[in-house]
């Protein structure tokens, strides 16, 4: 990479952020496509975050991902954010863009591209999200959006019920219901039901790779799709078992690539490279 005076920058606001695989991601495809970009992590105390954010403007940057802990607290710092970010109530991607910082969510979409290439519309099918924590709301609006139903599975099933009820309030239809992933026999009917089942939590990321999958495998059947947002290792041991008890599979790196070659395209006009983006990963990645 060559940095010269016409180097445009972006990178990525989080606090922590210095386990970021974007930076080699992005500068990889930026370097692919022979375009005069960088991409930097910046470390950003959330006290810090409006500050940042003028910086974004001062210093001219096209644009910054958003993680952990900013997705929600960036939101009142932005001139303007997407219908689908206002639905989501979470941005992850910024674009400074005539002199205004636009925000968007590109994990939804991100979240649908492998699905969708794996089944076409989702209208009418019946999903089972494990977790209703940050990415899981990424999730849940998306598959609500598309016309799926969701059932919302969570440790402690209130946080699983003001989720739905929020999908419910925003499309004015009943699209969303919560359960406890505690309770085996209603977790057994709904996942026996499901066409699709998403591990929205951390359970079997590395290095507790190790750990049980959050619901017990025998409870998938074959045919279901099961999607695992986790991607380090690749192959987590729900994917594993689902594959074993003839499930089709989908690891979390593509969501991981595709949300980051959406931002790719918003900052750049570009068609990102999207082979380039999933090696460059996957090769920093446990099997």
């Amino acid at each position: 990479m060559k940095i010269s005076g016409t180097t445009q920058i972006v990178g990525v606001f989080g606090f922590p952020v210095r386990h970021t695989l974007s930076p080699e991601m992005h500068n990889a495809a930026f370097e692919a496509m022979g375009l005069n970009f960088c991409y930097v992590p910046f470390e950003v105390p959330p006290d810090r975050l409006p500050a940042a954010l003028e910086g974004v403007r001062a210093l001219g940057l096209v644009g910054v991902n958003v993680t952990i802990p900013h997705k929600q607290a960036v939101i009142p710092g932005l001139d303007e954010i997407t219908a689908r970010a206002s639905l989501i109530g979470a941005v992850n991607t910024v674009h400074h863009t005539q002199g205004r910082l636009v925000g968007d969510n590109t994990d939804a979409e991100g979240f649908l591209k492998p699905l969708q290439a794996l089944l076409g519309s989702l209208k009418g099918k019946r999903a089972v999200l494990i977790g209703a924590g940050g990415a899981a709301r990424a999730v849940a609006f998306s598959l609500a959006a598309e016309g799926a139903s969701v059932w919302i599975a969570n440790k402690t099933p209130e946080r699983a019920r003001v989720l739905a009820e929020d999908i419910i309030g925003a499309f004015n239809v009943e699209r969303a219901w919560a359960a406890s992933l505690t309770e085996t026999a209603a977790l057994q009917e709904i996942l026996t039901s499901a066409d699709i089942v998403i591990n929205a939590t951390s359970v079997g990321m590395y290095p507790h790779h190790q750990s049980p999958p959050a619901i017990p495998p025998e409870m998938l059947r074959s045919g279901q799709v099961v999607y695992d947002l986790v991607y380090n290792p690749v192959e987590t041991a729900i994917l594993r078992a689902a594959r074993a008890r003839g499930c089709a599979t989908i690891d979390g790196l593509e969501m991981f690539v595709w949300q980051g070659a959406i931002a790719f395209e918003r900052w750049t006009g570009r068609a990102a490279p999207v082979d380039v983006m999933r090696k460059t990963v996957a090769a920093r990645l446990r099997p």
